[in-house]
Parts: C-alpha cells; sequence; structure tokens
C-alpha cells in the first residue's frame, strides 16, 4: 500500500469506529459522560507527562549506551518530545519512534544499532504493559471472567489446532537453518541492553515508572470529568485500554482506544459511555502534552556529520 493511502486508510479507522461509537452508544449518556474538564486535573495531568517523557528519553539513553552508542540525555529528552507528537499528529503511532531512529542513526557509526535501540527501549514498555494488563485483568472479576471466558471458548476452535501446527512446522524449519545475520545481531543486542547484568532491573524500574505515568494520566482525566469510579476498580480497568493503542491501524489511537473502553467498561459492568468519554480526554491531554514536540521540531536541524558512536562508560546504568 502506498503512503498516502496507508495515511487515509489509518485517518479512516479512527473515524469509522468513532462513528461507529457514537451511532452505537446512547446518545443522552454520551452527553451527560462530556461535562466540562476541572482545569486543575488538567493541569496535573500535563505537569506528569514531564517526568514521563524525561524517565522515557533516561530508558531509550541507557539502552543505547548499553549498546556502545552515545546519546546525550537533553538531545533525547528533545527527540523524545519531538517523537510523541510526531506520533500523534501522524497515523500509525510509529512515526516518531523511526523519525528519532533515523536522527540518532544520522549521529551514529552504526546506525543499524541505532535503530536497534529504538526498538528494543520501546519493546521494555511493551513487555512492561502487557504484564501489567494481565495483572490488571486478573485483579478485576469482573473482566477476568468475561476476557477468560472468551478465551476459553476461542479454546475449543479449530483455529487453535491448526496455528498449534503452524508453530511447531516453524520451529522444524528453525532448526535446520542458520538465523540471519540481522537476526543474530539483534538478539545479541537484546541480551545486552534488556536482560543481561542488572539491565533487567533498570529497565522494568524505568519501564514500570513510565507505565504507572500512563495509567495516572488516565486515572487523572476519569476524575477531570468527574467519573465517580473508586480507584479500585478503575485502575484494572486502564491498561487494557492503553495495551490497544499499540496496534498501528489509526492516528495515535484514536477509535481504537475508544472502542477497547467501551468494551472493558460494559465487561466491568459500567456505562461504556463513560468509559469513551473518559478516553477521549486521555487523548486530548497526551496531544496537548506533546506539543513541545512540535516547537522542537521547528528549531532543531538533524545533524549531517557524525559524531563518536561509543561511549566512556557503555553499558553502565
Amino acid at each position: 500500500m502506498r503512503p498516502a493511502n496507508a495515511t487515509l486508510a489509518r485517518l479512516g479507522v479512527s473515524l469509522v469506529l468513532i462513528g461507529v461509537l457514537a451511532w452505537q452508544l446512547d446518545a443522552q449518556a454520551l452527553r451527560d459522560a462530556f461535562v466540562a474538564p476541572a482545569p486543575g486535573w488538567l493541569l496535573l495531568a500535563l505537569a506528569l507527562s514531564v517526568p514521563q517523557v524525561v524517565l522515557s528519553a533516561w530508558r531509550w539513553r541507557l539502552t543505547a549506551r548499553r549498546m556502545g552508542l552515545t546519546l546525550p540525555l537533553r538531545r533525547a529528552v528533545a527527540e523524545y518530545y519531538a517523537a510523541t507528537f510526531l506520533n500523534q499528529v501522524l497515523p500509525g503511532g510509529i512515526v516518531g519512534d523511526a523519525s528519532r531512529a533515523w536522527r540518532h542513526a544520522r549521529t551514529s557509526s552504526d546506525r543499524p544499532r541505532a535503530w536497534r535501540a529504538v526498538i528494543i527501549e520501546r519493546l521494555s514498555g511493551q513487555l512492561m504493559l502487557a504484564l501489567i494488563a494481565i495483572a490488571a485483568l486478573l485483579a478485576s472479576p469482573a473482566l477476568r471472567d468475561s476476557v477468560l471466558g472468551g478465551f476459553a471458548r476461542l479454546a475449543n476452535a479449530p483455529g487453535v489446532l491448526l496455528a498449534g501446527i503452524a508453530i511447531l512446522g516453524a520451529l522444524g524449519i528453525w532448526g535446520y537453518r542458520r538465523p540471519p545475520a540481522w537476526l543474530r545481531d539483534t538478539l545479541d543486542d537484546l541480551g545486552a541492553a534488556l536482560v543481561a547484568s542488572r539491565m533487567w532491573l533498570w529497565q522494568c524500574i524505568s519501564s514500570l515508572g513510565v507505565v504507572a505515568s500512563y495509567i495516572a494520566i488516565y486515572a487523572i482525566a476519569a476524575r477531570a470529568i468527574g467519573a465517580d469510579i473508586a480507584l479500585g476498580t478503575l485502575l484494572p480497568l486502564i491498561p487494557p485500554v492503553l495495551m490497544v493503542m499499540a496496534i498501528p491501524l489509526s492516528v495515535a489511537g484514536w477509535g481504537l482506544r475508544e472502542s477497547a473502553a467501551a468494551l472493558v467498561w460494559m465487561g466491568a459492568g459500567l456505562d461504556p459511555a463513560q468509559g469513551v468519554a473518559i478516553s477521549m480526554v486521555y487523548g486530548v491531554i497526551v496531544l496537548v502534552s506533546s506539543l513541545p514536540g512540535a516547537w522542537l521540531l521547528g528549531v532543531r536541524r538533524p545533524p549531517h556529520h557524525a559524531s563518536a558512536a561509543t561511549d566512556s562508560l557503555p553499558g553502565k546504568p
């Protein structure tokens, strides 16, 4: 698919999903859910987004240093802001990460490794979010019953048997073929930057902090519109909704996130219109918090010369 067609397709996905939600949900309930957000809560959410970006940039720098690349923290923060803004305004949600990987690669003597550093850094966050989402499902009785019940029904499908056969076949083929060089390099970098020595601990701590900030901002969005949900009920609902945003089929998760919120709220026995309203306020908060990235994109230019690609203290967190 051509880039322009892919962009239109993802924009269409967002618009269609939001349109379907507006059509399916009770109009009065949806209007009632959209009360004017309290400014104090919104300011708190925007303030929390600053350490979130700094911690994410620090995780990227930590990953790059472990792989022998130079990445000053100040530059990492600026590039992360710019990437966050691009992810919010361009379809797919990964263009910004590709941009910061490309810009870092331009100043590195090992360009493929600069790209892998961004991939590994994002993988660290997604793995932590997946673990928290699983824990949240287990912590919420209503979601646990609905989701696990759905998986139990799928387990009886013939497709599961076919999938198992395909996996076993792929493993058999793998045993007779030597992995390609790019895959061996990726596995080596994964070992060095994600699981080796104490790196797994630093990656877990930083990723836990980043994911916790996402969840906190979502909970603040709920409070901003006056959603009267106990934290013990609200917090387990958030990680599964955030997981859906990783699917690169829309613009910044719009439509997918709201659809997931409606389903999760419904599965928990709550008003789905309220879940959609909270999700949309959250999306606006994230967009506004990324606006410094727009300014940085306007004033920063990609460097045209390569700098040193190794650090004096590689691998030290």
